[in-house]
């Protein structure tokens, strides 16, 4: 049962992740609001809490329930996919500090560079590319035989 619970956890982070990555990218624009901007920090924290709980419950995965962590450790697709999840981590560091640093924005309108909306696109992507590794792994792709 145990495993259930933690793969339950990993599950509902990553649709939170998904869900919260989508949003911004709605919200996101050219011109935006201090209203806009403000929203947009609360949304971009939750995405950051539905990371680490993903990132939380996968690693317990890993080393503590379910499979065997050689399962893991020895599977090239698994370390293409969280090299996959490290990179998105990294990158969305530029837009979250992006939007704290005009949280408290006066200004009308913000003028958001347009290397922050592409950074946000591009997680997009890499979350597709994540679905795919997952996929891949979920179907034995990746077990090197001994």
């Amino acid at each position: 049962m145990e495993e259930i619970a933690v793969r339950y956890i990993h599950f509902i982070g990553i649709l939170f992740l998904a869900s919260t990555l989508a949003i911004e990218n709605m919200l996101l624009s050219k011109s935006m609001s201090s209203h806009s901007v403000k929203r947009l920090v609360l949304i971009d924290g939750l995405y950051g809490v539905s990371a680490l709980v993903t990132l939380g419950a996968g690693l317990t995965l890993w080393f503590a329930v379910g499979k065997p962590s050689e399962f893991y450790t020895k599977n090239p697709i698994f370390h293409a996919k969280e090299g996959v999840f490290l990179l998105t981590a990294l990158l969305s560091i530029i837009p979250t500090v992006f939007l704290l640093k005009y949280r408290n924005t006066t200004a009308a309108n913000l003028s958001v560079p347009q290397r922050i909306i592409v950074i946000k696109r591009l997680e997009i992507l890499l979350l597709l590319i994540l679905s795919l590794l997952t996929a891949l792994m979920a179907r034995g792709y990746g077990i090197l035989s001994s």
